[in-house]
C-alpha cells in the first residue's frame, strides 16, 4: 500500500503568503483607503489557502504576491460565508 503524500498548501511555491490582520490593522486599512469591509473583494472562510489562519467572517486577509515591478504587492480580502 502506497503512503499518501500530504501537501501543506500554505508552503506551496504557487500560493502567495496570506496573513490575517488584527483589529488595529483593519482599522488603519479602512481609514487609509476610505473603504468599508463590504467594499473589499471576498474570500470564503473555507478557502484552503486560509485554513491555517482560523479566519472567520468579518476578518480581513492580506495576500502578499510577488511582483515583477514592485517586489511585493499586497491585496486584501474580506472573509465571508458566501
Amino acid at each position: 500500500m502506497k503512503k499518501k503524500k500530504t501537501i501543506i498548501l500554505s508552503k506551496h511555491v504557487l500560493v502567495p503568503k496570506h496573513v490575517k490582520l488584527n483589529e488595529k490593522e483593519k482599522k488603519e486599512l479602512f481609514e487609509q483607503y476610505k473603504i468599508t469591509f463590504n467594499e473589499l473583494p471576498k474570500i470564503l472562510k473555507d478557502d484552503a489557502a486560509i485554513h491555517s489562519l482560523s479566519a472567520k467572517p468579518g476578518d480581513v486577509i492580506k495576500i502578499i504576491r510577488k511582483s515583477s515591478t514592485a517586489a511585493e504587492a499586497p491585496f486584501y480580502r474580506g472573509v465571508t460565508n458566501v
